[in-house]
């Protein structure tokens, strides 16, 4: 089925490793370091209306939408201002964010599976999210790592895909792109005529109004048995 592949590309989030978590921990993390250092935004907003904020925000600004530091950054920057402090503390405040967003632990299986597919294929990771792959555990489990931020447009939008044949030099059509999202996943790739693995860890029914993917597995492990057996 796969003998054509010869570039595998990886979503992040909920593919391989568990992203609500991570996100909890970070907003935490944040908001914690924002009660110490900028007590009167908090004073003023619970983490829940911060976040609200930001995707409002999102919706005004659909131009950085696809950029969450960028949108994280800004919205903060727009309510510290208002507060009385300065914008600096907004950028210290995306990095404490960020450094607790890295701190990603992948499912059992990934670190071990993806080595063993990377002794075959290419592989790159794509994401929507802001994770810095090279401050995670995968620091070196990947040829080329793209997120939408470097390339303008998060997914379903192709943009991504594109840009992974450009920087790997393989040609779309010996791709296989592997995710947990329907839509932004299986169905973007599937677009552009890519073979598609859907990653269904909960055992989780397929939406009935999309063409199910080539390939779906419960996990990496059994991805690279399928692959390299």
């Amino acid at each position: 089925m796969f003998g054509h592949i010869h570039l595998i590309c990886f979503d992040l989030d909920d593919t391989l490793w568990p992203c609500q978590p991570v996100i909890h921990a970070a907003e935490a993390e944040c908001y914690a370091w924002l009660h110490r250092q900028a007590p009167r935004l908090t004073a003023k907003y619970s983490q829940q209306q911060l976040r609200e904020h930001r995707i409002a925000l999102g919706r005004a600004r659909p131009e950085i939408a696809h950029d969450m530091t960028e949108l994280r950054l800004s919205s903060l920057a727009i309510l510290l201002r208002a507060e009385g402090y300065h914008v600096e503390k907004a950028h210290r405040a995306s990095d404490v964010f960020r450094a607790a967003r890295n701190r990603v632990t992948p499912y059992a299986e990934v670190i071990d599976a993806l080595q063993m597919l990377r002794a075959r294929y290419t592989l790159v990771s794509v994401t929507n999210g802001n994770s810095q792959i090279e401050h995670t555990p995968l620091h070196a489990s990947f040829d080329h790592s793209l997120s939408a931020a470097d390339v303008g447009a998060a997914k379903p939008d192709p943009a991504i895909f594109h840009a992974a044949s450009a920087h790997s030099g393989v040609p779309l059509e010996a791709f296989l792109h592997v995710g947990d999202d329907p839509l932004r996943d299986v169905q973007a790739a599937r677009g552009l005529g890519l073979s598609t693995v859907w990653v269904n860890r909960n055992a989780s029914d397929w939406p009935a109004e999309l063409v199910p993917a080539d390939l779906e597995v419960a996990d990496i492990s059994e991805l690279a048995e399928q692959l390299m057996g």
